[in-house]
């Protein structure tokens, strides 16, 4: 799922995307054949948790039939 201003930006507005994929980089290159610049966009300041665990490095993380992604916009520390 994706925030309201990051779909509108990156997939013309498609908050929940439904597609079959075995690991989250898997996911990410889908996603970015679908929507052009996808994978530049979450790979820089997004955050990604995977059935509501964020991951450091998520992009290696199995992903089951029914898992939910969520691409969150990265949170500034200070």
């Amino acid at each position: 799922m994706l925030q309201p201003e990051f779909a509108r930006r990156h997939t013309g507005g498609e908050r929940i995307i439904e597609v079959e994929a075995a690991t989250c980089q898997a996911l990410i290159e889908l996603l970015d054949d679908r929507y052009p610049g996808f994978a530049d966009a979450v790979t820089h300041g997004v955050a990604v948790a995977i059935d509501g665990q964020i991951y450091p490095d998520p992009l290696v993380q199995a992903l089951r039939a029914d898992s939910e992604v969520w691409f969150l916009p990265a949170l500034e520390g200070g």
